[in-house]
């Protein structure tokens, strides 16, 4: 359905033991969307089997109407830092760079335009000081603005960020939100893995609340509640109101 991204029936497994259930879930486009959980909730592993970074037992995601593979090029995925090679031998503009390749086409390289845009999305997140610098010198939060410019060199529609704010200083986490917050001002469509629930409020207009099921979808206001929330975390313990946020 157009103006919808929609994942159906996502089932996923390892080794004979199910991870994701039945997940299923639409939201409209233009919207910052949080993915909360407890740990081993897999909800790096939905995001991954959606995008189809990783097998599947079943289940389908659209984007407007549309398959994964017809907007693939219209997709920025940033990882979790802990999965990225932070040893490899490329440096800061380098690496942003790279986010124009999948407009290029296989055969063409990047020229003045391509460069000169880079360093632009390197200066939207206050890197650009750092252009010559090899990606492992970067301290965390340094290292999650690189790759937000490389996501956004790549002028996509669709956002999907694995917990960009584990391990970073305040500084980057506002940075990186005030122009997640613009990017959804855009139009563009946002998910985002997130493991503070206290701010929760703050930076999402919509909610997928998982624990290898669904626990619910939809508008923070109707997700973010203590019976869910307990729910899913399968714990009495955590009281929404002794973080500073509504119930």
């Amino acid at each position: 359905m157009s103006g919808e991204i929609s994942v159906n029936n996502l089932n996923v497994s390892y080794a004979d033991k199910e991870v994701i259930k039945n997940v299923s879930f639409s939201f409209q486009t233009g919207k910052l969307i949080g993915i909360i959980g407890p740990n081993g909730a897999g909800k790096s592993t939905m995001i991954k089997a959606a995008l189809g970074l990783i097998s599947k037992k079943s289940g389908t995601i659209t984007f407007e109407g549309k398959s994964l593979e017809a907007v693939r090029k219209k997709i920025a995925y940033v990882p979790q830092r802990s999965n990225i090679d932070w040893d490899f031998p490329i440096i800061v503009q380098d690496t942003v760079l790279l986010g124009t390749y999948p407009k290029l086409g296989v055969f063409h390289r990047p020229a003045k335009k391509e460069k000169l845009w880079a360093k632009e999305c390197l200066e939207k997140v206050g890197m650009a000081d750092f252009a010559k610098r090899q990606i492992g010198e970067l301290s965390g939060g340094q290292q999650q603005r690189v790759f937000l410019a490389r996501a956004l060199a790549q002028e996509a529609e669709y956002f999907f960020l694995d917990e960009p704010f584990v391990g970073i200083d305040v500084s980057s986490e506002k940075v990186i939100i005030d122009i997640l917050k613009e990017l959804k001002a855009a139009g563009k469509t946002i998910f985002v893995v997130h493991h503070d629930l206290g701010k929760v409020e703050a930076y999402f207009d919509d909610l997928i609340l998982l624990n290898g099921e669904l626990v619910g979808a939809g508008p923070v206001r109707e997700v973010f509640c203590n019976e869910k929330i307990q729910q899913a975390y399968q714990t009495s313990h955590i009281q929404l109101t002794g973080l500073g946020v509504g119930v």
